[in-house]
């Protein structure tokens, strides 16, 4: 079984929407929280001061670690299934706050938009089971 390590962020703004990150896998598309896996030996929170600076351009300081969730996808349900193992995806999901930068989109990554939406909004988008997670774990509701 192939195991994978990420942390992604809940980022809120004073209006009460969230930052949410459109992610590009294959020919699938969809909406998620931004964030993604830890580089060998890289620490949690950098790594998701990193994974949003690059999807987002935006710098943001860690509050709270709001939960872990894991989940072992099946082998025929895998983006990549020439692997031939089930992979085991433990997400590490975090509340944080924009401390500067500029709302851009990715270049050349694995997403390609950076969007606000209300969390009503984003209930509504064609998205990653991650968010609704991510929104549970923060006590957000639509």
């Amino acid at each position: 079984m192939d195991l994978r390590v990420a942390a992604y962020a809940v980022i809120t703004d004073d209006d009460g929407r969230i930052l949410l990150a459109h992610g590009r896998q294959g020919r699938r598309t969809a909406w998620t929280l931004p964030g993604g896996g830890l580089e060998s030996g890289e620490d949690p929170e950098n790594a998701v001061r990193r994974e949003v600076r690059e999807e987002t351009g935006y710098r943001v300081r860690v509050d709270e670690l709001l939960g872990i969730h894991s989940r072992v996808i099946p082998e025929g349900r895998r983006v990549h299934r020439d692997t031939g193992a089930p992979l085991h995806a433990l997400r590490i999901v975090y509340r944080a706050a924009i401390t500067g930068g500029r709302l851009r989109d990715e270049v050349g990554g694995t997403t390609d938009r950076a969007e606000w939406f209300t969390v009503a909004a984003a209930r509504s988008l064609r998205r990653v089971r991650l968010i609704d997670i991510g929104l549970k774990m923060a006590g957000l509701r639509a």
